[in-house]
């Protein structure tokens, strides 16, 4: 007791830092050193490093020689439809949980899905049918009128998905490294599950007011699948820029609305070409919703024959496709880095 207690502080694995001893003739709290720290460890050899003037350059070398690239960098266009085929089956699963989460609320559920179109048919065939008249001149016009209110159904409410595509999934975009593009492809696809049902009762209308089975229904598969690529072009193109521009949700409703009025779904555009100028007709033959709907009138319609229709159709059709569908798919992913950020 007499000769004071001696303390000991370690320092790193164990090994002693410093000893002192408190004794009757020391001050309380006072310790001496007793040996210095242990060094760390041998320096690292000269050019073990890259020097850090070299900056970027010897960085970029070092990753490319592992194989890493930037976070979120936007790969090569082939590399991104590979991505993007390899997510199918979450594009599929994606679409589908969307179309029935949309009418998870309401008690019919997505009995919905077929009657909007039907009343929509009705409100038109009421206005444009029977008050307005546009029905003369036309066999069928029931039948007629439903196809392209089904058609451009179709591309309407993909187009209004697809400027959702983006904003609503933003938590997504950010937790999860994906193709962006898989996004509005589903909401094409969710479109495209809910037009296959849609296209039994079309059916079942087309073949109750008289239309008979004929080998033109064989035309509806290719039909449906060149409006589909459009479809998916046009939407991804509106997601870029709804992306940017949320205001353009609330625009594009007018806009496909106009667009639908233009497109002859409720009248004969034989009318408007004994009066309107050469150009506005051959604008309206191109006009690719009046194209896909034509296609569609003639693969199920036998009153609606092949001399009344614009030449080379399935030419104009393939074309609004090929064009559409990969320029479409080129704008989305040239702005891959941008979703979600901001």
């Amino acid at each position: 007791m007499g000769d004071g207690v001696e303390a000991t502080a370690t320092g790193r694995s164990g090994s002693p830092r410093a000893t002192g001893r408190y004794g009757p003739g020391s001050p309380a709290g006072t310790a001496v050193a007793a040996e210095p720290y242990p060094p760390l460890g041998p320096e690292p050899a000269a050019g073990a490093y890259p020097p850090l003037a070299a900056g970027t350059a010897n960085l970029a070398g070092l990753a490319q020689r592992y194989g890493l690239a930037v976070s979120g960098a936007r790969p090569s266009l082939v590399d991104y439809a590979r991505q993007l085929w390899g997510r199918r089956h979450f594009i599929r699963t994606f679409a589908s949980s969307k179309l029935a989460a949309q009418y998870t609320t309401a008690r019919l559920g997505q009995v919905w899905q077929v009657v909007t179109p039907l009343i929509n048919a009705a409100v038109y065939f009421l206005i444009f049918g029977v008050l307005l008249g546009t029905h003369r001149g036309i066999d069928n016009y029931i039948a007629y009128l439903c196809v392209g209110v089904f058609l451009f159904n179709f591309t309407q409410q993909a187009v209004q998905a697809g400027t959702r595509s983006i904003p609503n999934n933003l938590t997504l975009i950010r937790a999860l490294h994906f193709p962006r593009a898989s996004l509005p492809v589903a909401a094409t696809i969710s479109q495209l599950q809910q037009l296959v049902l849609s296209m039994l009762v079309l059916s079942g209308i087309v073949l109750v007011t008289g239309e008979p089975l004929t080998w033109r229904w064989l035309l509806i598969l290719p039909s449906i699948l060149l409006q589909t690529i459009f479809n998916a072009g046009l939407v991804m193109i509106v997601a870029r820029l709804a992306a940017k521009t949320t205001d353009l949700a609330q625009l594009v409703p007018f806009v496909m609305r106009v667009w639908m009025y233009l497109s002859g779904v409720f009248y004969s555009t034989g009318v408007v070409a004994a009066h309107a100028p050469h150009l506005v007709v051959t604008a309206l033959n191109w006009n690719p919703a009046y194209v896909f709907i034509s296609l569609m009138r003639h693969s199920l319609m036998t009153s609606v024959p092949a001399h009344d229709l614009p030449g080379h159709l399935w030419v104009k059709a393939a074309a609004w496709a090929l064009i559409v569908g990969a320029g479409g798919f080129a704008f989305f992913w040239h702005a891959e880095e941008e979703y979600g950020r901001g």
